[in-house]
């Protein structure tokens, strides 16, 4: 164990709530892993602006990983966004830099690495979005800067939502881009035209476990699938996609290289996935 002292560097994650975040765990055995002189603490934060009030008093405080509420009222309170996440509307990850706070965007970042980790090629593939909320929109934007895909075609429940995020792709990146309501008709469709599909709604999480919205009968072996439900490991969507033949890709992943990614920000070392892995599958097992 590491010795907590006057140079130890402080990283933490403030939102409200906070207790159930699995983030103290992963982030402090990965700094054990590398013996860095860092700790990592919840903090759980209902007044946002004094919160980052009192972050830039913290002299040794080096960066924050941001969670539910915060992540889009904590943007115009930094001095710098990353473009990405600025276009996204939202961050997960504050880094201190000489005094100023700088904002990124993980969540976007780590679902390219778990795609790529994964051994899947983008270039040029026909990429299928389900959802388009939060988490769909910072991989969207992040499809869209990576600038591999040949189109991204995005099915969603919530008209106005759906219509929001097409809309500010269109306006802000060069990606071409197809829209329609999730329903089977156009799921089919896009099933058959697509390569990689990326299941970006809570639908299969913890305890609806049993819940997909994609029929195991519409599956094809030419599809990899990502499911970013990490809880359970494996939704009921993977286990059919895996039947079906298909590539699969866990949540789990995308949490685990978002995390990795806010790790190196912070450190500028390579994260130790693979003890981060074993932590956070220690904690679904």
């Amino acid at each position: 164990m590491l010795e907590i002292n006057a140079q130890t560097k402080l990283c933490g994650v403030i939102g409200n709530p906070v207790e159930h975040s699995l983030s103290p765990a992963i982030h402090n055995a990965a700094f054990q892993k590398l013996g860095l002189n860092y700790v990592y603490l919840a903090f759980k934060v209902e007044n946002l602006e004094g919160g980052i009030q009192g972050i830039r008093s913290l002299g040794n405080l080096r960066g924050l990983s941001v969670t539910i509420p915060h992540k889009v009222a904590a943007v115009p309170l930094l001095d710098e966004v990353d473009p990405t996440a600025r276009n996204i509307g939202a961050i997960n990850t504050i880094v201190v830099e000489n005094g100023r706070l700088i904002g990124y965007n993980t969540d976007a970042s780590g679902a390219l690495r778990a795609l790529e980790s994964a051994g899947v090629k983008l270039e040029r593939e026909s990429v299928l979005l389900l959802g388009s909320g939060g988490a769909a929109r910072a991989i969207a934007f992040a499809l869209a800067a990576d600038g591999r895909i040949g189109r991204l075609r995005i099915l969603g429940i919530e008209e106005k939502e759906r219509r929001g995020l097409v809309a500010d792709l269109r306006e802000r990146t060069g990606l071409q881009i197809e829209d329609a309501s999730l329903i089977e008709e156009t799921l089919q469709q896009a099933l058959r035209d697509s390569t990689v599909v990326l299941h970006c709604s809570p639908l299969g999480m913890s305890p609806k476990v049993n819940e997909t919205c994609i029929p195991a009968c519409l599956l094809g072996r030419h599809l990899t699938v990502m499911d970013i439900v990490y809880n359970p490991l494996e939704t009921r969507l993977l286990r059919e996609a895996k039947a079906a033949g298909c590539k699969t890709i866990r949540g789990l992943e995308m949490f685990l290289h978002q995390a990795a990614a806010q790790f190196e920000l912070w450190t500028g070392k390579p994260a130790p996935a693979d003890v981060m892995r074993s932590v956070l599958e220690s904690r679904f097992s």
